[in-house]
């Protein structure tokens, strides 16, 4: 079994609809978008499926994930201004 760190982020695009989230897989540096967290995750797996298909049929190699660690970090309104 192979696994990869998601990280969701809320769209807030006036161009999508409400309640979409980005999927980011940051280990292979990939994107995608979905209705809700669970819309997110899967369209995120879709995809990761698909990079590893597209990797094989090439006879690249598959990047795994060693360790991966997420955080936040707060900035200043005052820099926004």
């Amino acid at each position: 079994m192979i696994s990869y760190t998601i990280v969701y982020e809320k769209i807030e695009d006036p161009s999508f609809s409400s309640g979409y989230y980005y999927a980011h897989i940051p280990s292979l540096d990939l994107t995608t978008h979905g209705k809700g967290i669970e819309g997110a995750k899967e369209a995120a797996s879709d995809l990761i499926r698909l990079w590893i298909e597209e990797k094989k049929s090439n006879g690249e190699a598959v990047k795994r994930e060693t360790e991966s660690f997420v955080s936040t970090i707060e900035i200043e309104d005052a820099v926004l201004r």
